[in-house]
């Protein structure tokens, strides 16, 4: 049934825009409701679009932040980019500062929102990608919460324009009425979001810590295979794995083979270790059931959890969403260029839905969390990528897992790795708690003000 809004031209507020999106009733109710707050720019000192650069990229140098770092309140380092010191001179603008609240400025997760803190590497500088807030009467950590809540995520999503890429201007923004509560909650706020950050960095410290552990087992630590510009092949190896693309024969896998061959406590096949699940699923027969579905998006591969879902019944389901997960499992990407999405399923995705776009492994003699380190790492990264195949879609065939091998490691050594694995999940779970504790306090007490307006 289609719905019809009537908006009073006076109620534009000078706005340049007679799209009905805009004038969603919900947003114009949130809106009425926050009137008596102050608008954004009264709250900072500035905020801008900063300047775009043509995207040259180092190994090394400093941190450039781009629109998939910005989510979930804090931000997030999963994908990394550097500049290197001469293209930071052309952007001294762009140089974040500590409390910077960034939202994103176009794209399919626009508007999305989170805060630079200190815990971040530093110096770095922002994107054009994102929009970039500097508070002044109001901490930062505030407003990325405000931001993610229900309310001033939808209020920040009414702003995009546009069809296919929808974009929001810093101008735009700045009008917006913030909710601004009492200071004591404010305080709490953002004691909540600095202890996240602190647990977010105990978390990938422990998660380096494994991973170091494992590497230098296997004396890869350090290690970067020499790929090579011209080599020569073995033919009747090519006829056994059916392969006559130069990729496949690079040398520089074969460096990463020799080290897991080489291994002190042997080595064998993955899949003397683990069960490759089939994805034999149908939701379609639970057509009124609702599964949290899992997809590649929604693994945060920096340490290897799933940070979020979409829901969807059974009969709403895709094609694709063909698994159903169980804990302690481990799921990797067969879909070349996102190989490095891997994680651990814990009791939260227990039952989850999962695309057909990753493998999923059940451990056998192997703990899971050595597993999840292992297929995260050099030692199996390099064999999936060498195993990729096909033209339009390059991903993994089943059949190719049967080339894939894995150290042995010692009962002692794996219980050291799931030891340090287990603390960096239980801190990244204890950030996420954090984090929506305080979602919860800001819009329990936005709720509440709905129920009892001010007069």
């Amino acid at each position: 049934m289609a719905v019809v809004n009537v908006v009073k031209l006076s109620e534009l507020e000078g706005a340049k825009r007679v799209d009905p999106e805009l004038y969603n009733p919900e947003v114009i109710a949130y809106k009425k409701l926050f009137r008596n707050y102050p608008r954004l720019k009264e709250l900072i000192e500035r905020i801008f679009h900063p300047k775009e650069i043509k995207r040259i990229y180092s190994e090394t140098g400093f941190q450039f932040v781009l629109a998939q770092n910005v989510k979930n309140v804090l931000i997030s380092l999963e994908e990394k980019a550097f500049i290197s010191s001469d293209r930071a001179t052309l952007i001294q603008d762009n140089l974040l500062e500590n409390g910077d609240c960034l939202v994103v400025r176009s794209g399919a997760n626009y508007g999305d929102a989170a805060v630079y803190t200190l815990l971040d590497p530093k110096p770095a500088y922002a994107s054009a990608d994102v929009i970039v807030i500097r508070p002044k009467n109001i901490p930062g950590e505030y407003l990325a919460i405000f931001f993610n809540t229900k309310f001033g995520s939808l209020l920040l999503k009414n702003l995009g324009y546009g069809a296919g890429q929808p974009h929001i201007r810093p101008q735009e923004i700045k009008y917006l009425h913030i909710y601004k509560p009492k200071p004591k909650l404010i305080e709490e706020i953002v004691e909540n979001v600095r202890e996240a950050a602190e647990s977010n960095k105990e978390a990938n410290k422990y998660y380096s810590q494994a991973e170091n552990l494992l590497l230098e087992e296997l004396g890869l630590k350090d290690f970067t295979p020499e790929y090579e510009l011209s080599y020569t092949g073995n033919l009747s190896r090519a006829f056994n794995v059916h392969r006559i693309d130069a990729e496949y024969f690079q040398p520089a896998y074969d460096e990463v083979a020799k080290k897991i061959i080489e291994c002190p406590y042997g080595y064998t096949q993955l899949l003397n270790c683990v069960e490759n699940v089939k994805p034999d699923f149908d939701p379609l027969k639970y057509p009124d059931k609702i599964f949290s579905y899992i997809e590649l998006a929604n693994i945060d591969s920096s340490i290897g959890v799933i940070n979020s879902r979409t829901e969807i019944k059974g009969e709403e389901a895709p094609s694709r969403a063909r698994r159903i997960l169980r804990k302690n499992e481990v799921i990797v990407s067969s879909v070349e260029g996102s190989l490095e999405k891997v994680a651990l399923v814990d009791d939260e995705y227990e039952g989850s839905l999962a695309s057909t776009g990753f493998f999923q492994f059940r451990a056998k003699n192997i703990f899971p969390e050595v597993l999840l380190v292992l297929s995260k790492s050099i030692a199996i990264q390099t064999q999936l990528k060498r195993e990729c195949s096909g033209t339009i879609l390059t991903a993994i065939p089943n059949e190719a897992l049967k080339r894939v091998i894995i150290p042995l490691l010692p009962i002692e050594t794996q219980q050291k790795i799931a030891s340090l694995v287990q603390q960096s999940h239980e801190a990244r779970k204890r950030a996420k708690e954090l984090l929506d504790e305080a979602k919860r306090k800001v819009e329990e007490a936005i709720e509440s003000e709905i129920k009892q307006p001010s007069q």
